[in-house]
């Protein structure tokens, strides 16, 4: 019995580091694509309209609405210690520090993720992939790079838009409850909000979009029986995706600190 548990054990340790090794074997190869002749400018212009231009309305009305939020969950706190007009910079380093980048990313990933996971995987069990071989093009250069391009370039700019969104957001709020004047609320932000803290937060939206166009893609590439299966890889890429943005959201604001 003792005996089975270990061999369990020891399988899935062992089957963990081969996915680890295909996985970083795949990135590898995707990056390689992205940075190499021939460059398919169309296929990249396509996605960045699909990942980014598309993603636009649901992040500028998200940031805003956790901004206006933010301001109704701390405006009286505030306000009883007379100190209303740190209600801008509270909210605005929230915003550009972690919560534009990250809502953003868990956002736009979940909608992406598993956009890029049901066209690839359809186009697995369908053996349009092995066609693709077969006419001699490499899927990871037609399929995988420019996804790659397009969210190493939309997620950076997404998560502008929703820094400068909720921020919005958050100076209608003040103003409405507050009574804070948007010229007091403005510098105030630029008192306490340093160029740092903007660019660590955008800086972490190149990797989780990395992470969000390469989960994508791999598991769509390893999608198989039938619709049930690209239904199951779909669900796989979403948890996946946002579970390394997590994490990964973790291991980069420790590393910014050290920084």
């Amino acid at each position: 019995m003792f005996g089975n548990y270990i061999e369990k054990i020891g399988s899935y340790i062992l089957s963990l580091i081969e996915g680890l090794g295909e996985v970083g074997l795949f990135l590898y190869r995707s990056i390689y694509a992205s940075f190499t002749r021939p460059f398919n400018l169309k296929l990249v212009l396509e996605q960045i309209d699909e990942i980014g231009y598309k993603s636009i309305p649901i992040v500028i009305v998200s940031a805003m609405a956790i901004g206006m939020v933010m301001v109704v969950q701390l405006a009286w706190g505030f306000a009883w210690f007379g100190a209303k007009g740190v209600v801008g910079p509270v909210v605005s380093l929230s915003f550009v520090r972690e919560l534009g980048p990250v809502v953003t990313s868990l956002l736009v990933g979940g909608r992406v993720g598993s956009g890029i996971t049901a066209e690839i995987g359809s186009m697995k069990v369908t053996e349009q992939i092995d066609a693709i071989r077969t006419m001699g093009a490499d899927p990871i250069r037609k399929l995988v790079a420019p996804r790659l391009i397009a969210a190493v370039i939309s997620f950076p700019l997404l998560a502008i838009i929703a820094d400068f969104s909720g921020i919005f957001g958050a100076m209608i709020m003040s103003n409405i409850d507050l009574d804070v004047q948007p010229r007091l609320f403005m510098s105030s932000i630029l008192e306490w909000v340093e160029l740092d803290d903007f660019v660590s937060g955008i800086a972490k939206t190149f990797f989780f979009g990395i992470i969000v166009a390469i989960t994508g893609c791999y598991i769509g590439m390893k999608a198989e029986g039938g619709t049930q299966g690209v239904g199951r890889a779909t669900t796989a890429t979403v948890v996946t995706s946002l579970l390394l943005i997590i994490i990964g959201d973790f291991i980069l604001t420790k590393l910014f600190f050290l920084l």
